[in-house]
């Protein structure tokens, strides 16, 4: 098969789909692949390196998509993306499609098959493309909302850890998986009062394990996480419905009962977002600030971290690669957990979380 990697285009995305390692291994397995020249350059990876790979180096991204019988990407194709894909395409990345109604009709238009990363499933019912970016961003979002608690980026001029003889800040981390374990890690490794809020009991007792006492579990109910969040100086948003919008868990009034120049962290915003308020932002502009609290909303929070994100991100989705490249769609014949990914095919939604957030959504 000949595989394409285009250079990500969204604002600020220094990610890349393939590391040299990678191609080196499809080059191996006897297949073909084309990179767009300085697809690698954000994470200090050049033409020459994927050259040592075997790739084909091509000049633009119009070659890779008009040539390749697979797309691989990090991000959601833009616009002048998903019009130059076709339907004897697959495209295979993430796609957070249940919120964002005009990528999915560009898709649907395309006639492509859409597989998104973040829907496919393993044995265990866990979601293994999304774990490693979910780590990213878990342990960033400790790190960028103490960075706004800070006075010159609007915070409220409090140090996380404190020091002896001062409080630290309280973090209240709403949800308790793979994003919230990582943001409750890096809280309490900084030395912060940490909370997590989550429905599952068994998954209480597992963080209560895992952190000891050195973490509060809760049982989340919209009376105890609205008082958590009024005395919060940062709330980190980490609830993921695979596929699905993302719960509106905390209300404009609630915000408005929070303390001045405290800071919220949504890492759900490439679902919709778990704040009412909440709206995607960029590195270039991560913040925004409403009721005096900081908002930071960004859709594409690894994306800051290349490097190590595109590396951990190989690492699950290499063997994918590698079986769609082998066997094409019937692929998805062989395991049930690839075809959990698929959301777009021959210009239809088939992905059951998808249509449920969408509805009858047409291609026109």
């Amino acid at each position: 098969m000949l595989i394409g990697l285009p250079k990500e285009i969204k604002n600020n995305e220094f990610r890349v789909g393939l590391v040299p390692s990678s191609v080196a291994e499809l080059v191996k397995a006897g297949h073909q692949v084309m990179v767009q020249s300085g697809a690698g350059a954000g994470i200090g990876a050049g033409d020459d390196a994927y050259q040592a790979a075997g790739a084909i180096i091509s000049p633009t991204a119009e070659q890779v998509f008009c040539d390749a019988e697979m797309i691989v990407k990090v991000k959601e194709p833009q616009k002048q993306e998903w019009e130059q894909l076709s339907a004897n395409q697959i495209l295979f990345t993430y796609l957070h499609l249940a919120a964002d109604a005009a990528q999915t009709q560009g898709l649907m238009r395309s006639g492509c098959a859409a597989i998104a990363y973040e829907t496919i499933t393993d044995a265990g019912g866990g979601l293994p493309l999304l774990a490693p970016m979910s780590e990213v961003a878990g342990r960033l979002s400790v790190i960028e909302g103490a960075a706004h608690l800070t006075a010159m980026n609007g915070g409220r001029g409090l140090l996380v850890s404190g020091v002896p003889g001062t409080e630290a800040a309280k973090i209240v981390v709403i949800g308790g998986g793979v994003v919230g374990t990582n943001a409750a890690k890096m809280a309490v490794g900084l030395g912060a009062d940490v909370t997590i809020f989550d429905r599952s009991l068994p998954r209480l007792r597992a963080l209560s394990d895992i952190f000891g006492a050195s973490v509060a579990t809760r049982f989340s109910t919209h009376e105890g996480l609205a008082a958590a969040v009024r005395e919060a100086d940062m709330v980190i948003g980490a609830v993921l419905i695979p596929g699905a919008s993302a719960p509106k868990l905390v209300s404009r009034a609630q915000l408005k009962e929070m303390k001045p120049g405290s800071v919220i962290v949504d890492v759900a915003i490439d679902q919709g977002g778990c704040f009412e308020t909440s709206v995607p932002t960029t590195h270039e502009n991560p913040t925004y600030i409403i009721d005096d609290v900081v908002h930071y909303c960004v859709a594409n929070m690894p994306g800051a971290v290349p490097l190590t994100s595109s590396t951990a991100l190989n690492n699950a989705t290499l063997p994918f690669v590698m079986a769609l490249a082998g066997y094409g769609m019937a692929a998805l014949e062989r395991d049930s957990h690839l075809a959990n990914g698929l959301n777009v095919r021959d210009g239809k939604l088939v992905h059951p979380a998808v249509i449920e957030a969408l509805g009858n959504l047409s291609a026109a």
